[in-house]
């Protein structure tokens, strides 16, 4: 069992940064893949990045690559998503997630956990 609880969310202006942080609770965190997906009204559910157990891989989805990195911990159990040059099309809520495996991170049906959201609203 995983609890994910994200944190940091908030309204930025186009331009500005936030940094988001997802707090786990139980054993099986630090072998877990973390993704960060995201969801405007109207909208599916996006892949925006993932990060494996280690943090020796990660992957991003093409519209945020070279402005979002993510980033773990496991020693404190949270997974990062600082998010830089935010524009009014990053708005969405933010959700991470664990998986248990690497293969399919860009699909939201292989996370078998999920944090309840953090809104991202982002002004022009």
């Amino acid at each position: 069992q995983v609890q994910l609880v994200e944190s940091g969310g908030g309204l930025v202006q186009a331009g500005g940064s936030l940094r988001l942080s997802c707090a786990a609770s139980g054993r099986t965190f630090s072998s877990s893949t973390m993704g960060w997906f995201r969801q405007a009204p109207g909208k599916e559910r996006e892949f925006v990045a993932a990060i494996s157990w280690n943090g020796s891989r990660t992957l991003y989805a093409n519209s945020v690559k070279g402005r979002f990195t993510i980033s773990r911990d496991n020693a404190k159990n949270t997974v990062y998503l600082q998010m830089n040059s935010l524009e009014p099309e990053d708005t969405a809520g933010f959700y991470c997630a664990a998986s248990p495996r690497w293969i399919g991170v860009q699909d939201y049906r292989k996370y078998n956990y999920w944090g309840q959201g953090t809104q991202v609203t982002v002004s022009s």
